[in-house]
């Protein structure tokens, strides 16, 4: 007897907003003395003040995560590349269970290792060389490098976990669910943040477009310069 057929997965496209209140942790940290990481800059009086702000980078900084009533791993890997002193993604969320694979994509070494002391040791990663690590149950994990100070990322193990996105630079994004119910919600630095907006998927169309948006913060009211 055939089995049961099983539903095409869809398309759910959305929109975040409230981004631009989003701060990486690193560059408060790099802005502290005691930390000796300096910049020179000089300002530019051509530049409007609201671009001169420090806003995270969405596709590489804000993860979205779909979350239903059971997630479960996926067989491959989930890929981190470690490259230019950061990771990307720095923020991901995973089902439990899930395993991660850190790819060193620098031409030098990297030292990782999980500040919880949950399995992460601080091994050394060669150039063009990965590790994997498999979490060992719910929770947040902040990675940190031995020799790399930019380096800190998060990796959010939350049961529920069904599938997750990533924005583009202008907040959009997309990820493929099977019909049914979901609750989405985005993170940052290794938190969520925001409200969570509940979703249905229908089994039609193949495409289908959220009409409100995720918050990931409450939106800036204020006027538009000029």
């Amino acid at each position: 007897m055939p089995g049961a057929a099983i539903a095409a997965s869809v398309t759910v496209k959305g929109k975040l907003v409230g981004a631009t209140k989003l701060l990486n942790q690193v560059w408060n940290e790099a802005k502290e003395a005691k930390s000796n990481r300096f910049t020179f800059r000089e300002p530019s009086p051509t530049v409007r003040a609201d671009v001169r702000a420090l806003t995270s980078y969405l596709p590489k900084e804000v993860c979205v995560a779909a979350l239903g009533s059971k997630g479960a791993p996926m067989n491959a890997p989930l890929r981190v590349v470690v490259a230019g002193g950061r990771t990307s993604p720095v923020t991901l969320v995973v089902a439990e269970g899930q395993q991660i694979l850190f790819d060193n994509q620098d031409p030098f070494p990297h030292k990782l290792y999980d500040t919880q002391s949950k399995g992460l040791q601080a091994v050394e990663t060669a150039a063009g060389k990965s590790r994997t690590w498999t979490p060992p149950g719910p929770g947040k994990y902040e990675i940190r490098d031995q020799l790399a100070p930019s380096v800190r990322s998060w990796i959010v193990v939350e049961s529920r976990t069904v599938a997750v996105g990533f924005p583009d630079r202008l907040g959009n994004f997309a990820m493929d669910l099977q019909p049914g119910t979901y609750t989405l919600r985005g993170y940052h630095n290794g938190e969520a943040v925001g409200v969570e907006l509940p979703i249905t998927v229908t089994p039609a169309p193949a495409e289908q477009l959220l009409r409100e948006t995720l918050k990931v913060a409450e939106p800036d009211t204020k006027a538009k310069e000029k």
